[in-house]
């Protein structure tokens, strides 16, 4: 049985004669993991533009959704990797557009807090529902062993890159 073919196999087989050392499972696996991050960057630009949100506007969102949807802008800055100055600006456009409101902190005075309205979690599921749905589809070419068995293979490769000597990270 002849397997289906994929656009990074013709990138194969044009390089091979090139490249005569090059390994191609490696070669492979590295060209159709950034192919899948581009389909899926394009997904979630798409989904961004169908919701009306800045890519920087849904990564904010997120991280506040992932705090259950209350955070101190310092807590923002620091999942964002921003500067605080950074996270008042995009919090004061997301509060002009109702997507998030700032509240007196619960536990101190002196600070404030950052909630996610009801119209911000909404859009921001929308747009995370889009690209949720496009991963399932495309992982839903594997079974559900096989997606546990890539998901531990990439954690492998992954370890090895995250220990990557400091000088030579990127």
């Amino acid at each position: 049985m002849e397997r289906e073919r994929d656009w990074t196999d013709g990138h194969l087989e044009r390089w091979l004669p090139v490249l005569p050392d090059l390994d191609p499972d490696i070669e492979g696996a590295i060209t159709r993991a950034g192919e899948l991050t581009r389909h899926l960057r394009k997904v979630r630009e798409q989904a961004l533009v169908d919701v009306e949100l800045e890519r920087f506007e849904f990564d904010t969102l997120h991280k506040l959704a992932g705090r259950a949807g209350r955070a101190a802008p310092s807590e923002l800055a620091s999942d964002l990797g921003l500067a605080p100055a950074s996270v008042t600006g995009r919090l004061d456009g997301l509060e002009r557009r109702g997507l998030v409101v700032r509240t007196p902190s619960r536990t101190d005075r002196r600070r404030v807090d950052v909630e996610l309205t009801d119209a911000g979690r909404a859009i921001w599921r929308e747009a995370l529902d889009t690209l949720g749905g496009e991963e399932h589809r495309v992982l839903g070419a594997l079974s559900t062993k096989e997606r546990r068995l890539l998901s531990d293979l990439l954690r492998r490769v992954m370890v090895a890159a995250e220990s990557a000597p400091a000088g030579r990270r990127p």
